[in-house]
């Protein structure tokens, strides 16, 4: 799969622009920011998607057997899309990227940012009417119009506070005021920081594209790098008050005490290759593990194969990174030492040549880097799609 350069403006915007003006600070609608765009999906394509076991997909329904907003899970069949009505419904598919390589190319193009941030490709089908409702989320997305016309409307930031309809398993908003209205045409793109409240609705059938961008609560990050970073620290090291005077109330915390630990919490956590070998795990965890372990190869094979020109390819559903300080690689959650210019090359194109195991001959031992990622599905000969 070729990856395209990445965009350097959106429009007629500078990307260096956008993200000084507009990125997690206000919407953007980029007209025709892909000029004669066609979608590369159908949605018939969708749907077949939907009938398959390892796809998460998801029917909207706005008025639904059971009441308003109905949330339906997938897998399905094919009777249910027949069943379906002819209006006001919304089909969702997560990580289309993972299965068709046209929509992990759209990938290549947001480069401009770091791929680590990027969490999936979804692609929504709506029926004329259709919609998911009002609502918010908690993170960036560009949604991009790929067949049909849809009409955005986007209201003011909102917050876990904010009054939702009761009755439906979706976070629909019960209050919702438009501050903008578009409608968007193929190749038209809006832009939405988290937690800026929106609805799109069809205007005829139509598809859309969902480009989303991960990033870990502050809940998360806590917990999960405390965990990390105190896995280092010596036993020895504790609460300290050198000092400290006279107990006006013993049983008093004071806010000394509590200015004290806080200023010691701080020297604790500088342990900047602790806080990237967090970071870098983390944000490279798969968020669909199995569907990595399905492609699990023979070690050996991949020996036989790349002297006669194939290649090894990244997992569709596999995620990397790398760090320069301390030198690691980051694969699908794991920290694994590696050359740092190996970890760009793989990183930037995602796939290995016979050329790159010449230069670092070291990898191809037996049981060594390659054996490991061939024997964990990480890396795979290319599938047919892609």
């Amino acid at each position: 799969m070729t990856i395209p350069p990445p965009l350097t403006h959106l429009g007629t915007m500078p990307v260096a622009e956008f993200l000084r003006d507009y990125w997690q600070q206000k919407p953007l609608l980029v007209r025709n920011a892909f000029p004669g765009f066609e979608s590369p999906i159908s949605g018939e394509e969708l749907a077949g998607m939907a009938l398959e076991d390892t796809v998460e997909s998801r029917l909207v329904l706005e008025q639904g057997g059971d009441g308003p907003w109905q949330l339906r899970n997938g897998p399905f069949r094919e009777e249910d899309f027949l069943r379906l009505p002819k209006s006001h419904w919304t089909l969702l598919v997560q990580a289309a990227d993972q299965w068709l390589s046209e929509i992990a190319r759209l990938k290549g193009y947001f480069r401009f940012l770091p791929d680590w941030r990027l969490d999936d490709v979804m692609v929504s089908y709506a029926a004329d009417q259709g919609s998911v409702g009002p609502h918010f989320d908690y993170y960036d997305v560009f949604l991009l119009q790929a067949e049909g016309r849809r009409l955005w409307h986007q209201g003011p930031k909102v917050d876990p506070q904010s009054p939702r309809l009761e009755g439906t398993p979706l976070h629909v908003l019960r209050d919702f005021e438009a501050q903008n209205s578009w409608l968007l045409e193929p190749g038209d793109m809006l832009y939405l920081p988290p937690q800026f409240s929106h609805w799109g609705i069809a205007e005829g059938a139509c598809t859309t594209i969902s480009i989303g961008f991960r990033a870990p609560s502050a809940a998360t990050i806590l917990e999960d790098l405390a965990a990390e970073v105190a896995r280092s620290l010596p036993d020895q090291l504790r609460y300290a008050d050198p000092g400290l005077q006279v107990a006006a109330s013993p049983a008093e915390i004071d806010p000394a005490a509590v200015a004290r630990l806080r200023n010691q919490l701080g020297q604790w956590l500088q342990q900047e290759d602790s806080i990237a070998q967090w970071l870098g795990a983390v944000m490279t965890e798969p968020k669909y593990p199995d569907v990595v372990a399905l492609d699990a190869g023979e070690a050996e094979d991949w020996r036989q194969q790349l002297p006669s020109g194939t290649e090894l390819v990244l997992n569709p559903a596999s995620r990397c990174a790398f760090c320069r300080q301390p030198e690691t690689l980051f694969i699908d959650g794991e920290a694994l030492p590696a050359p740092i210019a190996f970890a760009e090359r793989l990183c930037e194109s995602r796939s290995l040549t016979r050329k790159d195991i010449e230069a670092w001959p070291q990898l191809a031992d037996t049981d060594g880097l390659i054996d490991q990622l061939v024997s964990q599905g990480t890396l795979i000969y290319p599938p047919e799609d892609f």
